[in-house]
């Protein structure tokens, strides 16, 4: 009966390696609060599961827990998203400004640097290196790990590539591309706002199985002891949260592929 709660330990556990890390550079650790967080919340909601409805309580709470970690995961991603494109346009537009000026390149990545947040500093940082040591900048920002500015880096980097190819002025280009990230940005977030009505509704839709078996306990009915109460309640129970879960995933998906 622990075989499920081990497998959501393991993949919840499981290490992100990448280039640097088999290199032996470290740069956070393996397993931080957050995924602890994430490791509790499924083991608690499995041992829950566990003596409120046997075992296919234990799958249902372990399955609904990795629901839960699976949207708070996407909502988080979404803002990051935003907040890192904030601070992208942000380091462009002062880039540009001291490119406009008359700056060097190298010098006005620096600055934009200083001034960005922490998110992108380092990209304006390896900008700045990358032009005084004469190397390629477009490949250096498609190789940025910063997957919520990979579309944008990309736009930054053919922009950087064409000033370099044509002798087309790098401040314009630039602040083409910051135009561009501001207006998708502000689209994000308008989609954002109109979708909170749907999103709302199919939280309540999603929560109401579970308000309606604990009703259903509160006035003496029984819900949990014919789910508990054999193989065909088991079954029951089995069938109902993966039809729940399966609903959930789906607006989950309808939701976010408005926004791609």
């Amino acid at each position: 009966m622990l075989i499920p709660v081990l497998l959501a330990a393991a993949v919840l556990c499981w290490p992100v390696v990448r280039s640097r890390d088999r290199l032996g550079v470290r740069t956070r650790p393996a397993l931080g609060p957050v995924r602890h967080a994430r490791l509790l919340a499924v083991l608690v909601a499995s041992v829950v599961g566990l003596v409120l409805a046997g075992p296919a309580g234990l799958f249902a709470g372990s399955g609904l827990a990795l629901l839960g970690v699976h949207h708070w995961q996407s909502v988080r991603r979404r803002r990051d998203r935003l907040a890192r494109a904030d601070e992208l346009t942000a380091g462009l537009r002062l880039l540009v400004a001291q490119l406009r000026a008359g700056a060097h390149p190298a010098s006005a990545a620096e600055g934009a640097a200083d001034e960005a947040g922490p998110a992108v500093a380092g990209v304006f940082r390896d900008m700045a290196a990358t032009v005084r040591l004469g190397g390629d900048v477009a490949t250096v920002l498609r190789g940025c790990e910063l997957v919520e500015l990979r579309a944008p880096l990309g736009r930054i980097a053919r922009a950087w590539a064409l000033a370099e190819r044509h002798g087309v002025a790098l401040a314009d280009l630039l602040d083409a591309v910051r135009r561009d990230v501001e207006r998708r940005s502000a689209f994000r977030r308008g989609v954002e706002a109109k979708l909170a009505g749907p999103r709302s509704t199919a939280a309540v839709l999603t929560g109401l199985p579970i308000c309606g078996l604990l009703f259903g306990e509160a006035i003496g009915s029984g819900p949990l002891e014919v789910l508990n109460g054999g193989l065909v309640g088991q079954l029951l129970l089995l069938v109902g949260v993966a039809l729940l879960a399966a609903g959930a995933i789906w607006t989950l998906r309808l939701t976010e592929a408005v926004q791609s």
